[in-house]
C-alpha cells in the first residue's frame, strides 16, 4: 500500500517550519529560480532537496574556511618575513612590559636569542637606573596617558647580554586591541653615529683650543708690545706737546682694552682655568665674564663643591653651560642667570636657570643646531639633557651625568666669590 504521507503536499505550516529550520536567507541564496515554487513538491522530495542544499552549503563553508585560513596563514608569513628581514630591531611587549616578540635584528643588537627574552620583562634590556624604573614608566602612562617616549622617539641607553651599554634610537608605537594594548619598539643601534659625532666634536674642541691659545699667546703678546710702544711714545711726546702725548695715551688705553677683550675671547675658546683649576672655577669665570660683557646678573652656585676629574667630561659640561647662557641672553632676553653645579643621588646635575621669555615649543630645523650639539655633548658623557619652562617664567636647562665622571670634592676650597 502506498504511504500517502509521502505523496501529500506539504502544508503551509510545514513549509514555514522548513523555512525556519533552514533559514529564509539560506533558501533564497541556494534555491534555483525554477525550483522556488516548492509547493508542488512532495514532502519526501522536499526533504531530499533540503539535504542536498545543506550538503552543498557545508561544502562551500568548508571551502571558505579553508581559504580564510590559508589567507590568514599567508598574511602571518608575510608579516613574519617583514619582521625578520627588517634592518631595525623590533620588539613587542604587553601592558606589563613582558616581551612577546623579538626579531632577528634585535637578536643581533642585544646578543640575546629570542627564546631567552620572550616572556621576560623588557627591563632586562636596560641598564640601571632605568631598569628599576621601567615598570613605573609604563604604569604612569597607563594611568595618566602622558607619553614620554610613545609616539615621540628619543635616544636612550640600552644594555646587551654581555653587560655592555650602548646608545640607541628608540621609537615606540601603541596598538589597541579589543581587550588589551601592545607596544612595539623600533630600535636602531647608533654607536657608530655617536662615535663619529664624538670625533667631530673632539676635532672642533682641538681647533677651538688652538685658536684660543693663538689668541692668548700670539695676538695678545703683539698687542702688549704695541701698548708698550704707545706708552714710550707718550712719554717722549710729553716734552714737546701735551695734546700729542694725550693722543698716544689714548692709543695705549685702546690697545689695553683690546687685549682684555682678546683674552676674554681666548678663554671662551680655550678655558685655561678649566684645565688648571677645574670645572667649578671655569663656571665661576663664565659667570663673571657674562656679567661684564652682557651687563646681566649672572651667578654661579657650587656649594657644596664638586670635582669633575674627567677633563673631556668637564669640557663638555662647560660648553653646555656656555651654550645655555648664550641662548638665555640671545633668545630668551634674560637679565638674571643662575649656573648651578650639584651632586644629586649619585649623579652630577648642571643647571642653567634664567628669567627670560622661556624656551619655544617648536624650534625651526635651521635654528636648532645649537640644541642638537648640546644633546650630542650630553650623550658623549652618558648624560641626559632636559629643557623645561619654569612655572615663574624663564627656562631651566639641566644636564644629568653619571657619577662615574665625577666625585665629591672634600678638600677643595669654595670657588672664589665675586
Amino acid at each position: 500500500m502506498m504511504d500517502v504521507r509521502d505523496t501529500r503536499r506539504p502544508t503551509l505550516a510545514t513549509r514555514r517550519s522548513f523555512e525556519v529550520g533552514i533559514g529564509a536567507d539560506f533558501t533564497d541564496s541556494f534555491l534555483a529560480p525554477e525550483m522556488k515554487d516548492y509547493r508542488k513538491m512532495s514532502k519526501a522530495e522536499l526533504l531530499a532537496w533540503i539535504q542536498r542544499l545543506r550538503s552543498k552549503h557545508a561544502t562551500r563553508s568548508r571551502t571558505q574556511r579553508r581559504l580564510a585560513a590559508t589567507a590568514l596563514r599567508d598574511s602571518a608569513e608575510r608579516l613574519r618575513a617583514i619582521l625578520e628581514t627588517a634592518v631595525e630591531g623590533i620588539i613587542t611587549i604587553d601592558e606589563r612590559g613582558i616581551i612577546e616578540s623579538f626579531n632577528l635584528a634585535a637578536e643581533r643588537i642585544f646578543g640575546y636569542p629570542a627564546k631567552e627574552v620572550i616572556g621576560r620583562n623588557v627591563s632586562t634590556l636596560m641598564p640601571s637606573p632605568h631598569r628599576e624604573r621601567h615598570d613605573n614608566y609604563i604604569g604612569n602612562y597607563l594611568r595618566t596617558g602622558h607619553a614620554k617616549i610613545i609616539g615621540i622617539g628619543r635616544e636612550i641607553v640600552a644594555r646587551r647580554k654581555n653587560g655592555s651599554v650602548f646608545p640607541m634610537d628608540l621609537s615606540v608605537s601603541e596598538v589597541r586591541l579589543a581587550d588589551r594594548r601592545l607596544f612595539t619598539g623600533f630600535i636602531r643601534d647608533i654607536t657608530e653615529r655617536k662615535r663619529l659625532e664624538k670625533e667631530i666634536l673632539e676635532i672642533s674642541e682641538r681647533e677651538q683650543r688652538r685658536i684660543g691659545q693663538d689668541l692668548h699667546d700670539g695676538l695678545c703678546q703683539h698687542l702688549a708690545g704695541i701698548e708698550l710702544m704707545s706708552q714710550v711714545l707718550e712719554q717722549k711726546l710729553a716734552r714737546r706737546s701735551k695734546a700729542a702725548a694725550a693722543r698716544a695715551g689714548d692709543i695705549a688705553k685702546n690697545v689695553r682694552d683690546a687685549i682684555g677683550h682678546t683674552r676674554l675671547l681666548a678663554r671662551g675658546l680655550s678655558p685655561v682655568t678649566l684645565e688648571s683649576e677645574g670645572l667649578m672655577s671655569a663656571l665661576q669665570e663664565l659667570a663673571i665674564n657674562t656679567e661684564k660683557i652682557f651687563r646681566v646678573a649672572c651667578r654661579f652656585d657650587g656649594d657644596p663643591p664638586v670635582l669633575v676629574s674627567d677633563y673631556p667630561a668637564a669640557t663638555h659640561l662647560f660648553r653646555l653651560a656656555q651654550e645655555a647662557v648664550s641662548n638665555a641672553i640671545k633668545h630668551g632676553q634674560a637679565n638674571r642667570i643662575l649656573i648651578r653645579l650639584r651632586q644629586e643621588r649619585g649623579r652630577l646635575a648642571l643647571s642653567i636657570i634664567d628669567n627670560g621669555s622661556g624656551f619655544p615649543t617648536q624650534i625651526p630645523k635651521s635654528k636648532g643646531m645649537g640644541l642638537r650639539i648640546m644633546q650630542s655633548r650630553a650623550g658623549m658623557i652618558g648624560g641626559t639633557l632636559a629643557i623645561e619652562r619654569n612655572t615663574a617664567g624663564g627656562t631651566s636647562v639641566t644636564v644629568a651625568a653619571p657619577n662615574g665622571a665625577v666625585r665629591q670634592k672634600s678638600n677643595i676650597h669654595h670657588a672664589r666669590e665675586k
